[in-house]
């Protein structure tokens, strides 16, 4: 019920290795992802289908974070269950604490291999916090996923007094903490729409011959203050352009006019600034506005919104490219996306991107915060388009079901 790559990357998981015959998987999930006093509403109320509905599997939401009842009642849901494996999501350190206890727990009273597939390790905005829980959190576990070798090289440095074994294949390690690199599979929850009136929905968006795609929530790390300055400098050369910005600004969720929201902002304020470092605060980045200070505004087209899941396929199939100019990148459900449609990637030379663009084969790389660099690869796209057969040929290996095959040790 979640938004976001991780609920929709959960949900993929779940769905391949529900397809396997000799599998069954249960969803134990959250009611309550972090603690009361953020200010963001992280559920989704915009899609009027889910990914799951019709689905055999199972959901349950029991996990509140600012209820530790409810995470013995997970522990022990789990237990009950009797599975072979649990495996955790991680994304963020804030949740070691709740994820962490569980997982203790499970190494304590059960044999259950705890798995934790690890997102991002080195936390996009840092806090004097992030290593207790991320050891908290990390350190119990049996087996790591990662999605590029730059994290395992993280894990090693985050836990120091662990050997590890790192392997592409699911053969589990007697010896070490087994770490599986893998990749960031392509989604098969969305598909393009063979009917989808492509120069009809153009129009109507008021988009140019070519269109550069930023998808996604709004966030400092994804570089859309390098994206929108870029395209400013691509129109100098080319006017038949347009960039098609859609997504939420991540701290922009809550009627602001509200007293809870004003409570939130307040403590969560407050708590941030000791525990944040001030550069790493991004609760006043507002990227948009360069739109008009740069006078772009005819050819650009936001929606400034959570796109719910029926929609998304239409931003895809309008584009051309996908601009992912990132500042810090692990595998990106964004950049999955666009293989899912075809559409190659224009990315920054950061974390796992290098791993999986080929340079002039299934997208372009641009130098990091180097808007010179990144108006350039959009202009040699322009100049020399990567065939989307290329896309496809070069995602064919990023499966769901390979995936869950290493998962379940094959």
């Amino acid at each position: 019920m979640f938004k976001g790559g991780i609920s929709n990357y959960n949900t993929a998981l779940a769905r391949a290795l529900a397809r396997r015959a000799d599998t069954q998987v249960h969803i134990v999930s959250w009611i309550q992802q972090y603690p009361a006093i953020v200010p963001r509403d992280f559920v989704d109320r915009a899609s009027r289908t889910g990914f799951l509905d019709g689905s055999p599997i199972p959901i349950t939401y029991v996990t509140d974070y600012n209820r530790p009842g409810t995470w013995l009642q997970t522990a022990r849901m789990i237990r009950d269950l009797k599975p072979d494996k649990v495996i955790f999501q991680w994304a963020i350190a804030l949740q070691g604490l709740p994820m962490g206890w569980i997982a203790r727990w499970l190494k304590r009273h059960t044999p259950i291999e705890v798995v934790f597939d690890v997102h991002v390790l080195v936390q996009k905005e840092a806090s004097v916090t992030d290593r207790f829980f991320t050891r908290y959190g990390l350190g119990i576990a049996d087996t790591y996923i990662v999605h590029a070798y730059k994290t395992a090289d993280e894990l090693r440095a985050v836990l120091p007094e662990l050997s590890f074994e790192v392997t592409e294949t699911g053969k589990r390690s007697t010896a070490a903490r087994t770490v599986l690199k893998l990749y960031h599979p392509v989604y098969d929850l969305f598909q393009p729409d063979p009917h989808f009136d492509v120069a009809a929905a153009k129009a109507g968006m008021g988009l140019r011959e070519h269109v550069f795609l930023f998808f996604g929530f709004i966030r400092k790390y994804k570089g859309l203050h390098h994206v929108i300055p870029a395209f400013k400098e691509v129109l100098a050369t080319r006017q038949d352009v347009s960039l098609l910005i859609v997504g939420e600004s991540f701290w922009q969720t809550l009627d602001p006019g509200k007293w809870s929201t004003r409570l939130k902002n307040a403590l969560f304020g407050t708590l941030r600034s000791l525990l944040v470092r001030k550069g790493d605060d991004e609760r006043d980045y507002n990227p948009l506005a360069l739109i008009q200070t740069l006078g772009i505004e005819d050819y650009t087209h936001v929606v400034n919104t959570f796109v719910p899941n029926e929609a998304v396929h239409r931003y895809f199939q309008v584009s051309d490219a996908t601009l992912t100019y990132y500042d810090t990148a692990t595998p990106s459900g964004v950049e999955s996306l666009a293989y899912n449609f075809s559409l190659p990637v224009l990315a920054t030379r950061v974390g796992h991107f290098p791993e999986t663009i080929q340079h002039g084969e299934n997208g372009y790389l641009a130098e990091p915060q180097d808007i010179h660099s990144m108006a350039a690869q959009m202009l040699l796209f322009l100049e020399k388009p990567i065939p989307r057969e290329n896309v496809a040929r070069a995602a064919q290996h990023l499966s769901w079901d390979r995936y869950a095959a290493v998962v379940m040790g094959e």
